[in-house]
């Protein structure tokens, strides 16, 4: 199946009741064990790529062919997405659409309201016209997401979230409401009376960054109020660490990286799978 963009797996998410994972791309186990993830869950599926991973792996283009090519091998028949996760600017998004993504984030949170506006209304523009969806945020997510590093939480006003939406068309919206990126030192607090409002005023698929370590009663809530878009990265990149340093602890001969790589391609997939069953994604394609 061809790469799509989320806007129907969204869409569909958000009136059923279930939310779609954005799992991100580290390196081609990654990608495997995600992808195998989905097709054995039979479960939509949103492909995160920050810049830093793109980097990485070698660039948009390469990340893009690792994918396709995985997709015919693997002969994947449920709908999956490739989106730029927090891109930077307006030509990043236009490098990321142009190398083949279906979907792409437009994080112009930091700047001010106008010039977020002016900055994802161009990005939308464009991506549109490519038929790629688009996610844009306000406020601040917390801790630090490959080159994005925020201190401290920030909550989206709902108001401007609101006019955010209508000037601009976007797909999706991630307000932040209290998650952060990476490990959380405490308890999450999400800010649900906002999130419903929010959620409410827009009436667009909701997004929560930094799902890692959230428990399962607030993520049920979270989808409740209008949340359809989930992002996991540090939950896979922890069980995979884990199950390398298993390997490599049990057997201090070993040295081809598919006897260490396969056992935390392995973790990977079965943290996924756990997720979008946690999500309600399951059986969903």
């Amino acid at each position: 199946m061809p790469l799509v963009s989320m806007t129907d797996m969204l869409n569909k998410a958000k009136a059923e009741g279930y939310a779609v994972g954005q799992f991100n791309l580290n390196n081609l186990e990654f990608t495997q064990a995600i992808l195998q993830a989905a097709e054995e869950e039979k479960s939509p599926v949103i492909l995160g790529v920050s810049e830093g991973a793109a980097r990485y792996m070698g660039g948009f283009k390469t990340v893009v062919k690792m994918v396709e090519g995985l997709l015919e091998d693997y002969k994947i028949t449920v709908p999956v997405a490739i989106h730029l996760d927090h891109g930077s600017s307006f030509d990043k998004c236009k490098e990321a659409i142009d190398a083949g993504f279906t979907s792409v984030m437009i994080d112009a949170s930091h700047h001010p309201f106008e010039e977020n506006i002016e900055t994802t209304t161009k990005v939308v523009e464009y991506a549109h016209s490519k038929g790629v969806s688009v996610e844009a945020e306000l406020g601040t997510v917390g801790g630090q997401e490959d080159d994005v590093i925020a201190d401290g939480v920030i909550y989206a006003d709902a108001k401007e979230c609101d006019e955010l939406v209508k000037r601009t068309g976007i797909d999706c919206l991630a307000p932040a409401l209290g998650s952060v990126h990476g490990p959380y030192k405490g308890e999450p607090n999400l800010g649900f009376v906002e999130m419903e409002e929010i959620g409410n005023l827009t009436g667009v698929p909701l997004v929560l960054h930094g799902g890692t370590g959230i428990p399962t009663n607030d993520i049920k809530k979270s989808i409740s109020l209008g949340t359809a878009k989930i992002n996991v990265n540090t939950e896979n990149q922890i069980a995979s660490a884990k199950r390398v340093r298993e390997v490599l602890a049990a057997d201090s001969e070993v040295y081809d990286p598919r006897k260490y790589l396969g056992p935390a391609r392995e973790a990977i997939k079965e943290t996924v799978i756990g997720k979008m069953r946690e999500f309600g994604s399951s059986a969903k394609a």
